[in-house]
């Protein structure tokens, strides 16, 4: 049956169609079967129900390939194959395997499923795609399937078959052009790549782009893992979610958080009995973790992803993964990813080149390479594409309950020309600088996110002025917002962050840098961040920015995260900055925990965890972030005293006012209107002697029936020294 081109070619291991030839085939009025086997000494076809003997197959040509007539037989059967193998060491004797033949099952995708695939439309091809163990015809096995439709010959390659790429070559599906194979035997933990003959004779080694479990650093493999569990929505997730609610971030490198043994990672497990208590005592709602999809590089810190659907290996198995997300849940918190679509590592075992063609990115290096990160950028405009990381983002939230994504990069997204000098950006089919495809898979990817998993949020990491960030898309998808939910206030981080470095005797030149923010507040629904990006690449830590004596820094700080968590907008910190850590992050060091020896750091943790309190318990600190009902300047011109004043207000009435000194010299005497006359007590004051801070007092008294700033009633008071002070109307 076989001709010598067949035989060359599965020898070799180029053969285009392996399933029209091997495993039992009727040809006219003969049954064949065959098999390719590198190593086999020889093969025996049995019959499974009588466990006869049916026929030796016959080695061809002296190469891996044997063949065999069934003698008379003319109808197919069931069987197994009965392989006699060499010693495995020398003086040993022969050894003999049952193995079922791969080449008598069916087809792996439903015709349905190839079509979604084929159309770009389908919402979980992880379900089809991937590798998946299971039955098939009651046998126990795998089934693997991967899109590469450019090329000549796919094989899934592994330890269970001695990674030799002749052994399991797959079947082409050409209406999707997906490769797919049913691998009995192969059960879940085996490692696995698929092996990919290009059409210019060039041998590659990928691992699986939907693999749900990975090999740690620097091995490359996938490992076959069965698809996690569909979870159904958290109650009480949109609400914990919502414009109105209180969202106080925190964000954190699992690697670098705390180490033991003084190298040693924690865990997943060990992160759930350890962070999920310090950030639930803290006050925080969220935790935020930096990427966790598999990826080669450790100083990546996650941003250069390669398996993008598998929880890194570096702190344990899926299963670990999915501990450390329900013990955060069971703790009251939120647990947000972020998440990379913007580009992705070159690697050869990643999706660069996949099928030897520029698969995954685009092929123009103008439009394709990242000279930042010196990595390539997906290629939005190719539907299968698209398809793959909208999927992936509803894989996260479905199958491991997700809370939201925080989207990295999303502007080098958005515009051609990001980073790119002059001639070496392509313009959009309208001669223009924004890439109409990237902002079309945003819209898709929200769309998708918000039907399909109401509740959970995306939050954008985006720095221009691009409009409608946090818009809804319309219905349409052509036009409108881009549909996150939230977006960083980049603007405010960087103005405050100039603001806050200034010696106070400069300050009063540049007030605006704390004002201008809210000319632009309402714009977008905003979360102000003071990430990992700020306290890294020497630009020192948070408390290190602050100008002064050691005093002077750690008052400075207190004021500042005193402003931050009464300005409008929902929080953001990096880990250590809680604790006001005086050095900045290295990702291969833990988090200083000894500074909390000492009283100043001790006092910064214990404000944090006090405005993380307040601002969850008043509704007037963040029910009306994005509503400009909920912010009324009280004083914005005090320049000259580098004063400001304002209220926050919620949506039953209760008003706050916030009172900033930005100066170290005390405000005595100092008035303020006020909403309401009567008493008014102190909820926050960051100089308070349980900060650490100087104790000054307030000299706080009745709010007198004089008008100023616009209020029909005002308070006389001392604004201590670099301080800032919420205060509320006494019950």
């Amino acid at each position: 049956m076989l001709t010598e081109h067949d035989i060359a070619d599965l020898a070799a291991g180029h053969h285009a169609d392996p399933f029209g030839v091997l495993g039992m085939h009727l040809r006219g009025a003969t049954l064949w079967v065959n098999a390719v086997l590198p190593g086999a000494l020889g093969v025996e076809v049995i019959e499974r129900t009588s466990g006869e003997s049916v026929a030796a197959l016959e080695r061809q040509h002296e190469t891996a390939v044997f063949s065999a007539r069934m003698g008379h037989r003319r109808k197919p059967f069931d069987y197994v194959l009965r392989v006699t193998w060499p010693p495995l060491q020398p003086g040993d004797p022969n050894w003999v395997t049952d193995l079922e033949d791969p080449y008598r099952f069916p087809q792996v995708l439903g015709e349905t499923d190839a079509w979604l695939l084929a159309e770009g439309t389908h919402l979980r091809p992880y379900e089809c795609l991937g590798a998946h163990p299971g039955e098939m015809l009651g046998v126990a096995g795998t089934r693997f399937a991967v899109w590469a439709p450019n090329a000549r010959r796919v094989s899934v390659i592994g330890d269970f078959n001695g990674w030799d790429g002749r052994r399991h070559p797959m079947r082409l599906r050409r209406e999707c052009g997906v490769w797919e194979i049913f691998l009995p035997g192969v059960s879940q933990g085996a490692l696995y790549k698929f092996e990919i003959l290009t059409q210019h004779g060039e041998l590659l080694q990928k691992a699986d782009p939907m693999a749900f479990r990975a090999e740690l650093r620097p091995n490359t493999a996938s490992i076959v893992q069965g698809l996690p569990p569909l979870h159904p929505i958290r109650p009480g997730m949109a609400q914990a979610n919502g414009f109105e609610a209180p969202i106080s971030i925190y964000e954190v490198h699992l690697g670098s958080w705390r180490k033991v043994e003084g190298w040693r990672w924690l865990s997943y497990r060990e992160l759930a009995e350890t962070l999920v208590p310090y950030a639930r005592d803290l006050g925080f709602t969220h935790l935020e973790l930096l990427p966790v999809s598999e990826h080669p590089f450790d100083g990546s810190w996650g941003y250069q992803p390669i398996s993008l659907y598998a929880p890194t290996a570096r702190f344990g198995t899926p299963e670990d993964f999915q501990f450390l997300v329900d013990a955060a849940h069971e703790a009251g918190l939120g647990v947000i990813l972020d998440w990379v679509p913007a580009h992705f590592p070159s690697d050869p075992h990643g999706l660069a080149n996949f099928d030897g063609t520029h698969l995954y990115e685009y092929a123009d290096p103008k439009e394709g390479f990242h000279h930042d990160w010196n990595t390539l950028i997906y290629n939005f405009g190719r539907t299968e594409v698209r398809n793959y990381l909208v999927a992936n983002a509803l894989y996260w939230l479905e199958r491991f309950n997700i809370d939201g994504l925080r989207v990295d990069a999303v502007a080098s997204m958005l515009y051609r020309d990001y980073s790119r000098p002059a001639g070496q950006w392509v313009p959009n089919k309208f001669g223009g600088r924004e890439n109409l495809e990237a902002i079309d898979f945003l819209r898709r990817m929200n769309h998708t996110v918000g039907v399909q998993r109401p509740g959970a949020i995306t939050l954008a990491e985006e720095s221009t002025a691009f409009p409608g960030v946090s818009r809804p898309p319309s219905d349409d998808l052509q036009s409108g917002g881009l549909g996150f939910h939230y977006k960083w206030n980049m603007g405010w981080m960087h103005d405050s962050l100039s603001y806050i470095r200034r010696d106070p005797v400069h300050r009063k030149y540049h007030h605006n840098e704390l004002t201008f923010s809210m000319m632009y507040a309402y714009d977008e629904n905003f979360v102000l961040p003071l990430s990992h990006d700020e306290v890294v690449h020497g630009k020192g830590s948070l408390l290190a920015k602050m100008p002064g004596d050691r005093w002077q820094q750690f008052a400075n700080l207190r004021a500042y995260l005193g402003y931050m968590f009464s300005h409008p907008g929902k929080k953001l910190l990096f880990m250590g900055d809680e604790f006001a850590q005086a050095s900045e992050w290295q990702s291969d060091y833990s988090l200083d925990w000894d500074a909390l020896l000492h009283a100043p750091n001790q006092g910064v943790q214990r404000l944090v965890r006090d405005l993380n309190l307040t601002y969850r318990a008043h509704p007037a600190l963040h029910q009306l972030d994005h509503h400009p009902g909920g912010f009324a300047w009280i004083t914005y011109d005090d320049a000259s005293q580098s004063v400001l004043a304002y209220e926050r207000g919620a949506s039953e009435g209760s008003r706050f006012v916030v009172l900033c000194n930005f100066t170290p010299t005390p405000r005595h005497d100092y008035r303020i209107g006020v909403p309401q006359g009567g008493r008014w007590e102190a909820l926050i004051n960051t100089d308070d002697a349980v900060y650490d801070g100087s104790g000054l007092s307030l000299a706080l008294r009745e709010a007198e029936a004089q008008p100023s700033h616009g209020r029909p009633f005002s308070l006389q008071l001392t604004l201590p020294p670099l301080a800032c002070v919420i205060l509320r109307p006494a019950a």
